[in-house]
């Protein structure tokens, strides 16, 4: 059974940088497309950025140039940097997979989830 568990959520000022990692056990990882959403209170869930099997990554407009998406087939972790962070950056995080190898921004692709992290950014 395919599990994950994010780290490294916190409250940073505007324009500070976090680091979220996401360790998925149970699973083939090296063969998984790895996604990161978001959720802001009285929102629906969002994709944020994702990493293919074959290293190939892809953003959300709103986050583009200011994270970077990463991963690590020996540790079985993929890690989003979040730099310039911004108030509406807040919300928590999510780490899923889709179990495949391509890669998708669509909630309904996503098979497996985290618990989440929580990022707040204060202004």
């Amino acid at each position: 059974q395919v599990r994950l568990v994010e780290s490294g959520g916190g409250l940073v000022q505007a324009g500070g940088s976090l680091s979220l990692s996401c360790v998925l056990s149970g699973g083939t990882f090296s063969s998984y497309n790895m996604g990161w959403f978001r959720q802001a209170p009285g929102k629906e869930r969002e994709f944020v950025s994702g990493i293919t099997s074959f290293g190939g990554t892809y953003y959300t407009d709103s986050v583009k140039g200011r994270f970077t998406i990463s991963r690590d087939n020996a540790k079985n972790t993929v890690n989003l940097q979040m730099n310039s962070l911004k108030p509406e950056d807040t919300a928590r995080y999510y780490c899923t997979t889709s179990g495949k190898r391509y890669g998708s921004s669509r909630l309904t692709d996503y098979a497996y989830w985290g618990q989440g992290t929580q990022v707040t950014v204060s202004s």
